[in-house]
């Protein structure tokens, strides 16, 4: 990998806490930021390079050859970003989610559809299997957005699982980890032990990532190594179908919450609903001008991006 200069390893960590500020929303992909700001491929990539063959050029060449064989760097000012933005923003997104939702929901809608496109036009070639992995990913994302969680296990085994899973989804843009953890019913548990810094719960829980993102990076390497298009046009579906989970307006549905948590919080059915049958002030004008600047943002980030290639 190219040695990169002080104001890219600044941008680095910038992506990093974009994507850890992603991780924390249920309906939002780390992944998407990490694929639209250019760096997604060198993050699978380095991901791939953590195994037995780096410990031999450890052991055989040094500490120094070890580092620059897993882009060493690269992980460090990403993920240090990751950690920063959720030990810092945890309270502050859900704080947000909580007491202005539509405008936040907005902001995450806007930012969407904007990765959908940009993510879309490096296809080039748009055969019937590309189109198909298309509706395919949709549809897989529109189905796991439309579930409704009865689960809450808290137990050490469960919360190991539940982080093998959630960063599986957490590194496929479209596909949300945290909600993920909303459907095992792990997330008020582990955000929760993030804001009290249960060390137990949170080690077990970064194990079970590290299981899985070794393992899961790995397809992804398959993937794209060779079936580039269908696997981004794949991609792109995930983010289409996960419009559902991030649509702003929404209501209660049923007569009693799906769940209530041992800090009083309800979790409730919710269904989608247009703007002008919202139970509440839809905030219409407010929310298209959130839902545009997600939209430049992600423009923004583009710009500064290296540019993928077409596929």
């Amino acid at each position: 990998m190219a040695k990169r200069s002080p104001i890219q390893l600044g941008l680095l960590t910038l992506k990093g806490i974009a994507m850890g500020a992603a991780d924390v929303v249920p309906g939002v992909s780390g992944g998407t930021i990490a694929f639209i700001s250019g760096i997604y491929e060198e993050l699978i990539d380095s991901i791939n390079k953590i195994n037995f063959g780096a410990l031999k050029i450890l052991k055989k060449e040094g500490f120094k050859s070890f580092w620059q064989h897993i882009n060493g760097t690269f992980f460090v000012f990403l993920f240090g970003g990751i950690i920063l933005s959720i030990a810092s923003l945890a309270k502050g997104v859900t704080f947000l989610l909580e007491q202005h939702p539509v405008l936040i929901w907005s902001f995450f809608f806007g930012l969407i559809i904007a990765s959908i496109w940009l993510v879309g036009k490096t296809i080039k070639k748009w055969s019937p299997l590309v189109i198909f992995s298309l509706l395919v990913g949709a549809v897989i994302a529109f189905w796991i957005s439309a579930i409704q969680t009865v689960a809450h296990v808290d137990s050490s085994w469960y919360i190991l699982l539940s982080g093998s899973l959630a960063i599986c989804a957490m590194i496929l843009p479209g596909i949300s980890g945290s909600f993920i953890l909303v459907l095992l019913g792990s997330y008020h548990v582990v955000l929760e032990s993030i804001k009290e810094r249960e060390l137990a719960t949170i080690g077990l829980f970064i194990v079970g990532c590290v299981i899985g993102l070794l393992s899961f990076a790995r397809v992804l390497k398959y993937l794209f190594s060779k079936y580039k298009a269908v696997t981004v046009a794949l991609l792109a579906g995930f983010m289409i179908g996960s419009l559902y989970k991030v649509w702003p307006w929404k209501i209660k549905t049923g007569d009693a919450p799906l769940v209530i948590h041992s800090n009083g919080k309800e979790d409730w059915m919710m269904s989608n609903v247009l703007p002008h049958n919202f139970d509440g002030d839809n905030l219409l004008m407010y929310s298209i001008g959130t839902a545009t600047l997600g939209f430049l943002l992600i423009f923004v980030l583009e710009k500064f991006a290296p540019k993928e290639k077409t596929v």
